[in-house]
């Protein structure tokens, strides 16, 4: 193997593997990477302690994925920072002649965009060692054929020149997964089937009697054409959908084309979707210096490649809006509000494709070259995850939403520490029963930042109303939907719904909780985003509509020195507000409307920060740093931006509603 490859390349059948490269250790110290980037070998020790929580944002940043070739290795790590210091330059990987890489834990974490190892592959890393890793970036890594590890005692071997036994990267992996490693890459693995390679009787389908499952399992074997799995299982699933947008498709179609050609015949057109919905607005916001360096040709380059595609094979496209700026909604939203029903499996190249889940599907997101593998075949390599039941007890406090629930999840231990990692969220109970589907949806889309697999909702009474009211289709939970009572989970998390109180995500990590009640001073607010998949959906809006309503029949607006964007996650939603006649108040009281797309979740649309000293309260789901612009980012639910957004400065409703002086008997809660 060599260390500078320009484009992954399958590698063969050996038993073992020699890194002919150097090793880079991604220090918290940004002196220590410079000195690895002028030439310098530093000691495994002297790199402590080395950063921990690496996103994906941070590998290769928005504006770096609007490339999808060679052109990445020029980028990888470009949006690290180390304190202020930002180490790495423009090609400086790639320059260094490193074949690994080393950082802490939760490696890769955040979004499923597969540009980020790609990068890493195109600069010369040929592995990854790392406490611990996300499952989708790790998986995106064995889908390229980069090779991953947690144990760092591989790391003197590999500067002694020893060559590294292959099985060392397989040893404790299913059958599927290890020959996807030993064969290097997804469609290695995918020819090799097509060449009549099949797994072991171990994991074939078979005729046994089901054992006690979960619902997720349930649905799984199933779709893998088995009367039960368990976790640790290696299967092929059939997918019923798979959707991807402009952002991330371009990267599989091109590898699609560059191992099987142009014109090739996919599976099951009629099931997958493609959607527009990441860069509508990219024109409104990229800064000057990076027009000048032909990124915005580039991104808007990205739709024309997957719109070819569609037109090509015929599929579905839900494409940008013809007659002004928006898209028909986020792939998500149309998704629960169109397509997906209870009992089926969805796949989508997104890492929120979870929101899905809480109209009883299971969705989850994987990577650009596992999509087009997925395109060809129907189907989808997976490993049956361990499952996590999180138990909703009581009623939520009024003024406290899903989206506080979720941050609050994401400051226990056993998620900060790693434990979720890969493994299946259950929602259930009674505080879960009195949640609408819209709310759910943000519980099981935030497995993303958990670091979960997916998220997953047994379909119930509420499932049935919102699929007729919504979608006008008659629906009955069939009697295999649920999970067994005796069904083997990796650990039960009880919640108090009552004892929850609206939260925050302080910037730079969705995991660093805190009640917005616990703030020890006032946090002013530049920005006010509600919207994206998590904050634009139609309940989000009539909570947001609730604050405003209050807010304007006092004669408030919002606050002088703050934007207030409210941002539609679909133009289903949209229209439901146009015929509610709620546009008016929206613009009444300095709100700022736009027509759907994922904007500024992805530093694209309006509602991103243009200098470091803003700060953003926001509805997204991850608040990573550069997410949504260089300022700093907070995370609240849409009834705490807009009360933000009317107070100039970060408060709940309840503390807005408090803030003002009036009778008590007047006040609406």
């Amino acid at each position: 193997m060599t260390t500078t490859r320009s484009m992954p390349v399958e590698h063969s059948l050996e038993s073992t593997v020699n890194f002919a490269g150097r090793i880079l250790f991604l220090s918290q110290d940004a002196s220590l990477i410079a000195r690895q980037l002028a030439g310098e070998d530093i000691a495994t020790e002297a790199a402590l302690p080395l950063r921990n929580d690496v996103s994906t944002d941070e590998i290769s940043p928005t504006w770096v994925t609007y490339h999808y070739d060679e052109k990445l290795g020029d980028y990888p790590y470009a949006g690290l920072r180390c304190g202020d210091v930002a180490p790495f330059a423009t090609g400086s990987v790639k320059a260094g002649g490193f074949a690994v890489t080393v950082a802490g834990r939760r490696y890769g974490k955040g979004s499923s965009r597969e540009a980020s190892p790609f990068a890493e592959w195109c600069a010369g890393i040929q592995l990854v060692i790392a406490e611990s890793f996300e499952r989708t970036y790790r998986q995106n890594c064995r889908n390229l054929g980069i090779f991953t590890s947690t144990d760092f005692g591989l790391i003197e071997r590999i500067r002694n020149g020893e060559s590294i036994p292959v099985e060392e990267f397989t040893r404790g992996e299913d059958e599927l997964t290890a020959e996807l490693i030993r064969r290097g890459g997804l469609f290695a693995l995918m020819r090799a089937r097509q060449q009549g390679w099949s797994p072991s009787t171990s994991v074939a389908p078979t005729a046994s009697p089901a054992g006690p499952m979960t619902y997720a399992e349930k649905i799984i074997a199933r779709a893998a054409g088995r009367a039960s799995v368990k976790a640790g299982d290696g299967v092929f699933v059939r997918a019923d959908w798979r959707y991807a947008h402009e952002y991330n498709s371009p990267l599989g179609i091109a590898a699609l084309e560059r191992a099987m050609g142009s014109d090739v015949q996919l599976a099951d057109v009629a099931s997958i979707i493609c959607f527009s919905d990441h860069l509508p607005f990219i024109h409104q916001v990229m800064p000057e210096a990076r027009r000048k360096l032909g990124l915005l040709d580039l991104a808007q380059m990205l739709g024309k490649v997957q719109q070819r595609f569609c037109e090509h094979h015929g599929i579905r496209l839900h494409g940008f809006l013809k007659d002004r700026d928006g898209c028909e909604g986020i792939s998500h939203s149309i998704m629960t509000e169109r397509y997906v029903l209870p009992g089926q499996l969805a796949v989508g190249t997104d890492s929120h494709t979870p929101h899905c889940g809480a109209l009883g599907t299971l969705a989850f997101g994987i990577g650009s070259t596992e999509m087009a593998c997925a395109w060809l075949t129907g189907e989808v390599r997976m490993q049956v995850p361990k499952t996590c039941r999180v138990q909703l007890h009581g009623s939520l406090k009024p003024g406290v939403e899903a989206k506080d629930i979720v941050l609050h999840i994401l400051r226990l231990p056993y998620v900060r520490e790693g434990h979720a990692i890969g493994q299946i969220f259950e929602y259930s109970g009674s505080g879960l029963t009195a949640l609408s589907t819209d709310e759910r949806a943000t519980l099981t889309n935030m497995v993303a930042e958990i670091g979960g697999f997916t998220g997953i909702v047994v379909p119930d009474a509420e499932t049935r109303r919102f699929l007729q009211q919504r979608r006008n289709v008659d629906f009955a939970p069939e009697a295999w939907m649920g999970s067994d009572a005796d069904a083997e989970v990796a650990n039960v998390i009880d919640i108090d719904c009552s004892a929850i109180t609206p939260m925050l995500a302080q910037p730079g990590d969705p995991g660093l909780g805190i009640a917005t009640d616990q703030l020890v001073q006032p946090v002013r607010v530049d920005i006010a985003y509600s919207g994206s998949c998590t904050g634009g959906k139609l309940d989000d809006v009539m909570r947001v509509h609730e604050v405003l309503h209050w807010a304007d029949t006092r004669g408030l607006r919002v606050a002088t020195g703050t934007r207030f964007i409210l941002q539609f996650g679909s133009q289903e939603v949209r229209e439901h507000c146009v015929r509610a006649e709620m546009m008016p108040l929206f613009e009444r009281i300095g709100a700022e409307l736009v027509e759907p797309g994922c904007g500024a979740c992805v530093n694209a649309g309006p509602g991103v920060s243009d200098s470091t000293s803003q700060v953003t309260v926001s509805s997204i789901n991850r608040n990573f740093p550069g997410r949504s612009g260089p300022g700093q980012v907070w995370l609240a639910s849409p009834s705490t931006v807009a009360a933000s957004a009317i107070a100039g400065h970060i408060v709940s409703f309840e503390q807005l509603q408090d803030s003002v002086s009036e009778p008590a008997h007047t006040r609406s809660r």
